[in-house]
């Protein structure tokens, strides 16, 4: 492990040495491409540095341990212990920093919300969960657009799809995909019973024209007149468009838009997470089961997590974390889940490397 850092740490000093020329400076394109390299290596360097600090403390230390003056080998001992605490969180930090890095985690994502079993209780829970990652969104100051919803009448979504846009969002939201259930009493219920819905939940990375090429070809483009609960919801131009990817078999609708051209262009940025997140899903097949899980592919036919209303309990089952703080959790309070989502699977990802 010390050996590669070493080599990243001289690609680092070289890197500081170029950003500093005048040629580079200039060249707008290689002054970027360096700059982010840099950042990109710099937490590792500072904390293989830090570590190397502390190994140098701990050393002078030492020398103390055989003073003739036991209040000073006893202090000297105490400082020995902290340095080598210190020493240990920063050894799993540098682990954990030199994982290999999932390329989608610097991505935007294509957040897709589905109405499971349950019916009108199951849309209504989509909503719920849609106001909870928009609020998670705002606290994030993350930037949100919606690509398409199928909305009924009392206030749910059969889906609901969202662009999200921000610093490290796949990182931060890739395991969120998976089937979340939810427990109460509906609001029709009139003898007071518990019902059982769920809804899936999708989080794509948002794919680039450079990471999925579509040929013209394969694609057929139809409009429509939009639909909706009625009223000012329905056009009366044929804007609203279909997409049928023909190798696929995928189909994506758009009807939010007055404009064809922007529903057209919804439509597309959704055709693309698909397929990408479909070719993903087939190369990770080929790896073996336990790497699969290790590296967290989100299996969706799971239920990842319970929201029981009438406890006022959040139980993520991947991890056996169970939390009293649900109205928290849907007021966007998500990070006390998914910081040790990200924790667990780091530590997993850590065992496979070992």
């Amino acid at each position: 492990m010390f050996a590669k850092v070493k080599d990243l740490e001289e690609r680092f000093e070289r890197l500081e040495r170029e950003l500093s020329r005048a040629e580079v400076i200039k060249d707008q394109k290689k002054y970027l491409e360096y700059t982010k390299e840099h950042s990109q290596l710099s937490p590792i360097i500072n904390a293989f540095r830090e570590l190397n600090s502390l190994k140098d403390a701990i050393e002078e230390s030492g020398i103390f341990l055989n003073d003739s003056d036991p209040d000073i080998r006893r202090l000297a001992k105490e400082e020995i212990n902290t340095l080598k605490s210190e020493l240990s969180k920063f050894e799993k930090e540098l682990q954990v920093l030199l994982l290999p890095k999932d390329p989608n985690d610097g991505k935007n994502i294509i957040l897709e919300i589905r109405a499971g079993t349950g019916g009108d209780e199951a849309a209504l829970f989509v909503a719920d969960l849609f106001r909870m990652y928009l609020k998670y969104t705002e606290l994030k100051r993350w930037k949100v657009e919606i690509l398409g919803q199928n909305p009924i009448g009392i206030g749910g979504y059969k889906e609901i799809i969202l662009l999200i846009e921000g610093k490290g969002v796949y990182s931060r939201l890739k395991h969120e995909s998976g089937v979340h259930r939810v427990q109460r009493v509906p609001e029709t219920e009139t003898q007071g019973r518990i019902h059982t819905s769920a809804v899936t939940v999708a989080v794509l990375p948002e794919a680039e024209e450079v990471d999925v090429e579509i040929n013209p070809d394969d694609i057929r483009i139809d409009t429509f007149r939009s639909s909706g609960c009625g009223g000012q919801h329905v056009n009366v131009t044929d804007s609203a468009i279909r997409i049928t990817h023909f190798p696929s078999g995928l189909v994506v609708s758009c009807q939010d838009e007055k404009s064809q051209h922007k529903n057209k262009s919804k439509a597309m940025k959704v055709l693309r997470a698909r397929l990408l997140d479909r070719y993903q899903a087939e190369q990770q097949s080929k790896i073996s089961e336990e790497r699969k899980n290790m590296v967290g592919s989100g299996d969706r036919s799971e239920r990842i997590r319970t929201y029981n209303y009438s406890q006022g309990r959040t139980t993520e089952h991947r991890i056996g974390l169970t939390l009293y703080k649900l109205e928290d959790i849907l007021q966007g309070q998500l990070d006390m889940i998914i910081e040790p989502l990200i924790a667990h699977f780091q530590a997993e990802a850590l065992k496979g490397e070992l």
